[in-house]
């Protein structure tokens, strides 16, 4: 992919949805979107630098197998209720290239919780904050690449199955998925309240 055809940070920043059409054909090498990872993770800010994120990277098999654990606990849940709604969504997870996980690592949270005691309780908080930002900065730098995804949140339901499958610690806890891939039909217009019922600027100029 040449330099000129990436899309810019700040197209990315403005241009960032929700894209459920997704396919596995990426427009880039599967280790570009590894690569990125690993950046997303060196540099997205953390609460005390407690760099307490953790990302799982799942193609292929691994994906699929995902999505398929999702399918199972969530028809036990479900029982004998209308599955076919929650059917088609899982098939559009599925036919995605791949699956990121994000994980925030409970041991981290609890040697913070012990040195810090005054804000003990607000680590968990801040835990969820730092994942925030691993999501948000992965979903922004996978759009730089023509990449599309969307945020899912089927913890805690497949978190034992998941951790099993996937050998993950079990000081890890699951946050989300996101599912990634080629963009099908792009999101459609997205409808925002004014700024300036939401924002205040004060002292400029002043």
């Amino acid at each position: 992919m040449s330099t000129e055809s990436l899309v810019t940070l700040q197209q990315a920043f403005d241009e960032r949805r929700s894209i459920y059409d997704l396919g596995s054909d990426l427009p880039v090498e599967p280790q570009a979107i590894v690569n990125m990872a690993e950046r997303v993770l060196l540099h997205t800010p953390s609460a005390f630098n407690s760099q307490s994120s953790r990302l799982v990277v799942l193609f292929g098999q691994q994906h699929q197998q995902l999505w398929d654990i999702t399918e199972e606990k969530l028809r036990e849940a479900v029982g004998d209720g209308d599955f076919s709604s929650s059917k088609q969504k899982l098939d559009g997870f599925r036919a995605a290239a791949g699956t990121i996980l994000f994980y925030e690592d409970k041991n981290v949270t609890k040697s913070l919780q012990e040195k810090f005691a005054l804000y003990a309780d607000k680590f968990p908080v801040w835990a969820q904050h730092t994942s925030a930002m691993h999501q948000y900065a992965m979903w922004t730098e996978l759009r730089t690449l023509n990449v599309g995804a969307n945020l899912q949140h089927y913890n805690p339901l497949v978190d034992e199955e998941a951790a099993a499958a996937f050998a993950i610690p079990e000081s890890w806890e699951l946050v989300a998925q996101m599912p990634f891939g080629s963009i099908g039909e792009p999101a459609g217009e997205k409808s925002y309240q004014p700024v300036s019922e939401r924002m205040k600027v004060l002292g400029l100029g002043s």
